[in-house]
């Protein structure tokens, strides 16, 4: 007898790019902080200027006589560590930790984001595991952007047949994969725009926990259990959030390509699309209304696990990643977010979405309707990061997430 199971699915891929995405925002937030929002007891310490004219003075220092004089040097970069718990239905419940070194390139360059070294691990419930290096250099007045990433991880999931209707029947089956992955990334500012390539590899190995064949409607066919991938695609995006974790105004926009192909290395030849708009509103000082839609297609000879996944990265909360999956996706959803005593807040959201094997074939009575509301809990006040509590209602079930930083 096959063992059936009703729960999470993920992939090792995503699970390392979903992760590192929330080290890198945090490392990177972290750096701005001893510039922007310094004490100010450190500020009284620093040589004041004062510009008249074409002129710059410093204000002179008193004598101290035979005093030593003290001076406090501008720190190069910072060290972080985040611990951070994690729990949704992808990979369960358990810990990531984070750390890095944040630091300007160059410190007379005011215009490029901090750069990042550093690293995370994590572990959960369900033997999930894996770790990874990562770096992000920005320089030249932030007119070039480069990112590497590379890990290792084991995961444990549950696969369910392909298209709306095997997600409804909530049949699936248990699996193991692990593997190891790279990427590496280089953006070159045109205008308010960034656009550059994206090269990824990985090497993946499938082992099926069940014993058999596996029910109809899902098929793992054996050139899968021992593949290696890899894909050159152009990435173009822009972002004009006023914050990394908490925006009130603004907008990110992104749009991405990845082109799998042997000619790279890859055992399997498709293609990845992705688009993704975000917008956020100010309804007044504790208030924020925040709007979001996205897209996926793929197309050629696809592996399941790099198909387009329904509710994964929070679109939409309310249904396990992966139980819903096909060749084309969409979801949109709005998030009110409101601020109240102390480091509390609340926020309620409600979206709606879809999977089907083309665009042309989406029907009303298949779309997958989601909503739900948070609890959050600022655990850091100065950049406004909040500790996140999500319970989701979907079509088939529902689900709780906890993380750091906004769903989107």
């Amino acid at each position: 007898m096959i063992p059936t199971r009703q729960g999470p699915n993920t992939t090792l891929r995503q699970v390392f790019l979903s992760v590192s995405v929330v080290l890198f925002d945090i490392l990177a937030q972290a750096a701005s902080m001893p510039e922007e929002q310094r004490s100010a007891e450190h500020r009284a310490t620093e040589t004041v200027s004062v510009q008249a004219g074409n002129t710059e003075k410093e204000t002179p220092e008193p004598d101290l006589g035979p005093q030593k004089k003290t001076t406090t040097n501008e720190r190069r970069g910072e060290i972080v560590i985040a611990p951070i718990p994690i729990s949704s239905p992808a990979i369960g419940s358990g810990l990531l930790l984070g750390f890095g070194y944040v630091f300007p390139l160059n410190k007379n360059d005011k215009v490029s984001p901090p750069s990042t070294i550093g690293g995370m691990g994590f572990r959960t419930n369900n033997e999930s595991q894996g770790g990874a290096v990562l770096g992000t250099f920005n320089l030249r007045e932030d007119r070039y952007r480069i990112t590497a990433v590379a890990g290792r991880g084991s995961v444990y999931y549950d696969l369910f047949g392909i298209g709306s209707r095997a997600g409804e029947a909530g049949i699936s089956v248990p699996l193991n994969q692990k593997g190891s992955l790279f990427l590496g990334q280089f953006l070159y500012r045109l205008g308010g725009w960034h656009l550059g390539p994206r090269y990824q590899v990985r090497q993946s190995t499938i082992r099926p926990q069940f014993e058999g064949e596996p029910p109809p409607g899902i098929e793992i066919p054996a050139e899968i259990l021992e593949s290696k991938t890899a894909a050159l695609g152009p990435q173009l995006m822009r972002d004009r959030r006023d914050s990394l974790f908490y925006p009130r105004k603004g907008s990110a926009f992104k749009l991405g390509a990845d082109f799998f192909a042997q000619g790279l290395g890859s055992k399997f030849s498709y293609q990845s699309y992705q688009v993704a708009f975000n917008k956020y509103a100010s309804l007044s000082p504790r208030q924020v209304l925040a709007y979001r839609v996205m897209g996926c297609g793929v197309g050629g000879d696809v592996p399941f696990y790099d198909l387009c996944l329904f509710g994964f990265n929070n679109d939409l909360r309310g249904y396990y990643a992966g139980q819903f999956r096909d060749r084309r996706m969409f979801a949109t959803q709005v998030e009110y977010r409101l601020e109240l005593l102390w480091r509390i807040g609340v926020v309620g959201f409600a979206g709606v979405g879809g999977v089907a094997p083309e665009f042309s074939k989406f029907r009303g009575d298949e779309l997958l309707p989601a909503g739900g509301g948070g609890f959050r809990l600022t655990v850091a006040k100065k950049n406004h990061i909040n500790l996140r509590f999500d319970f989701g209602f979907g079509r088939v079930g529902h689900t709780f997430s906890m993380g750091v930083s906004e769903a989107f």
